[in-house]
């Protein structure tokens, strides 16, 4: 390569631009090969490291071998770091969006650190959470932001939710200690297999295809995916720890393509025992408290649904098995992963109007984020996500699921 570089440095006297460029053409020919085995020896010298953090070799289990492990899991105490990705395609709005989903969430006193509403912040973008459990009375989340932090914490019968932005406190009361935040929003992998694996039946494909490394761990990877057609599944894969049943990562993308909808794994996972004054809670000086007075309005019988012993149940829309949804007072149409939860909104008329502002078409402007539809039901709208859709009828009723378009129109005109 050298002599090129010298001749080329000769000046215009000695050579003329033929020659020149004869000489750029030779040179081209040798530099071009050398620098694609350079190329080529970097990436060869990587290989080694990729095998190591690689497939681990794992002996061989069924999927319903699997699922059983997921089941028998005993895991106590833990603590780890989770990365949760999600994107459900919804239209940006500049920031509305977060909003609406904070109102669409069951309760809330309007404490920025009440639980029910933080946690909807889960269901859009990239969130990186601390997590901690030292058996089934101390958990805690933290939800980790630019400069600030939202801390989820269960010890025994108390519950507090701190948000450090805005030094609000939330302190709830479980009297059955060792229940207290089973109904927030799903946070772990766990939390999502759990979910869907209540769900599976005979509309589901189960299987075991081969292993993974998660935060260091062994891991098998179980794959779910829908038989039928019509829903917006594509597929679920669920990373189980080999060792503890423990999943470790878990992951939806949707039978459009692209990416996944929701990504949850942990980037840091321990199984060793936490410290306890990882659970001890104090509100800080100057903090505004709100006491959520909700159980014991329960138990004065105002109406609230209480389990058989008495505890409230709070479900969030959409949220259970099919039969759940059935119990909870929607009704349920399909089976498996093609089932639509109705609800009669008793909102004649369609889309409403008006604005908070007090100007402008509101029902203009949800149409305009809606496709417009008809049928034997008459007129609606429906609403698309990569994952959710839901089809808003000008009678006051809506259907939704994680289905497709076509299907949210075939059970309006069939209902």
């Amino acid at each position: 390569m050298a002599p090129y570089g010298t001749e080329d440095s000769t000046g215009a006297a000695q050579a003329d631009d033929e020659l020149r460029a004869e000489r750029r053409r030779k040179a081209t020919r040798y530099v071009v090969p050398v620098a694609v085995m350079g190329v080529a020896a970097a990436t060869i010298g990587l290989v080694p490291a990729l095998a190591d953090s690689g497939d681990p070799d794992l002996p061989k289990i069924t999927a319903q071998e699997l699922i059983n492990k997921i089941a028998n899991s005993d895991v106590q105490q833990l603590s780890g770091t989770v990365k949760i990705s999600t994107d459900l395609g919804l239209p940006d709005l500049g920031g509305l969006e977060n909003g609406l989903l904070s109102g669409a969430a069951q309760g809330g006193d309007g404490s920025s650190a009440d639980p029910s509403t933080k946690l909807t912040e889960l269901a859009s973008g990239t969130h990186t959470l601390r997590v901690a459990a030292d058996g089934p009375e101390k958990q805690k989340v933290s939800l980790l932001e630019s400069g600030a932090e939202y801390s989820l914490i269960h010890n025994g019968t108390d519950v507090w939710g701190y948000d450090s932005k805005s030094n609000e406190v939330y302190h709830s009361t479980a009297v059955d200690s060792g229940k207290a935040g089973r109904n927030e929003a799903p946070a772990t992998p766990k939390d999502f297999a759990d979910e869907v694996l209540k769900s599976v039946d005979d509309t589901t494909s189960v299987k075991v295809d081969g292993t993974a490394q998660v935060a260091g761990r062994d891991a098998y990877r179980l794959v779910v995916k829908p038989k039928q057609s019509g829903t917006t599944v594509g597929a679920i894969s669920i990373a189980v720890d080999a060792k503890t049943g423990t999943p470790l990562k878990f992951t939806l993308t949707p039978s459009s393509g692209g990416a996944a909808v929701i990504d949850a794994g942990y980037t840091q996972v321990s199984f060793a025992r936490p410290a306890a004054s990882t659970f001890d809670f104090t509100p800080p000086k100057g903090a505004k408290v709100t006491e959520d007075d909700s159980h014991d309005k329960a138990h004065k019988g105002n109406g609230a649904e209480k389990d058989g012993k008495g505890d409230r149940i709070t479900r969030a829309p959409g949220h259970g098995t099919p039969e759940e949804l059935g119990k909870n007072g929607f009704d349920v149409l399909g089976k498996g992963w093609n089932s639509i939860a109705v609800i009669d909104s008793g909102d004649k008329g369609g889309l409403p109007s008006g604005s908070a502002s007090g100007g402008g078409d509101l029902g203009g402007f949800l149409g305009s984020l809606g496709d417009p539809v008809s049928g034997k039901f008459g007129k609606g709208t429906v609403f698309s996500t990569r994952l959710i859709n839901a089809l808003m009828t000008d009678d006051g009723k809506v259907y939704v699921g994680a289905v497709d378009k076509a299907s949210l129109v075939k059970a309006a005109n069939a209902g």
